[in-house]
C-alpha cells in the first residue's frame, strides 16, 4: 500500500492548518496516509466512527467543520473522530474514495458513519451546502441518537467554548510552492 509517488498538498499546508487544528481541538484523528485510513477502517469491533473529509471550500466547509465539531458535543458520539483532508492529504483521501467509499461520488467536505469497514450513513457536501452550522449539528446528533451508544461530549464545554472556527475563502488560501 505504500505510495512512493506521494501527490503533494495543492494548498499552502501552514494557511489550512487552522482548518485542520479545530478538528483535531475536539478529539479527531487525522488520517494523513492510506495505511493510517486502513488502520482504522479496516478494524472489525462493532465501533462507530464518524469521520470527515476536511476541505478548504469556503461555504460548506464553513458550515460543516462548526457543525461537525457542535455535534461531538451531544450526549451520544461516535467511538471514533476521524478526518483526511481533500487536496493536501491526497493519497489518503483517494485511498478512502476508492476503497471504502465506492460508488459514491466523491465530494468535499463529506461526513460519514462507519461501522466495520463500510458507510452506515453518508452527508456528502449537496446534504451541507445551504445549511448552517446548526442544521448540520442537529443532523448528525440524530443520526448519534440512532447508533451510537458512547456518552459524550467529545471535550468539556468550558473548553469548547474557547474553540475558534477557521474562517477563510477558499479562493483566498494560496497554493502550495513546493
Amino acid at each position: 500500500m505504500h505510495n512512493i509517488n506521494v501527490k503533494p498538498p495543492i494548498y499552502d499546508p501552514e494557511a489550512v492548518q487552522p482548518m485542520r487544528d479545530e478538528l483535531i481541538y475536539v478529539g479527531f484523528q487525522e488520517l494523513t496516509t492510506p495505511e493510517k485510513v486502513e488502520e482504522v477502517l479496516s478494524l472489525n469491533d462493532d465501533k462507530l466512527t464518524l469521520l470527515m473529509i476536511n476541505s478548504v471550500c469556503g461555504c460548506a466547509a464553513g458550515s460543516a467543520r462548526p457543525g461537525v465539531t457542535h455535534s461531538v458535543m451531544h450526549n451520544k458520539i461516535p467511538d471514533r473522530l476521524v478526518t483526511v483532508f481533500a487536496g493536501q492529504d491526497r493519497d489518503a483521501t483517494d485511498y478512502l474514495r476508492e476503497k471504502y467509499l465506492t460508488n459514491i461520488p466523491p465530494s468535499s467536505p463529506f461526513v460519514a458513519l462507519f461501522k466495520n469497514g463500510s458507510p452506515v450513513v453518508v452527508m456528502p457536501r449537496h446534504h451541507i451546502e445551504g445549511r448552517s452550522a446548526q442544521e448540520v449539528a442537529q443532523a448528525l446528533m440524530e443520526l448519534f441518537d440512532e447508533y451510537c451508544t458512547k456518552e459524550g461530549p467529545a471535550i468539556s464545554e468550558e473548553a469548547y467554548g474557547k474553540l475558534v472556527h477557521a474562517r477563510a475563502c477558499g479562493s483566498t488560501i494560496p497554493l502550495n510552492e513546493n
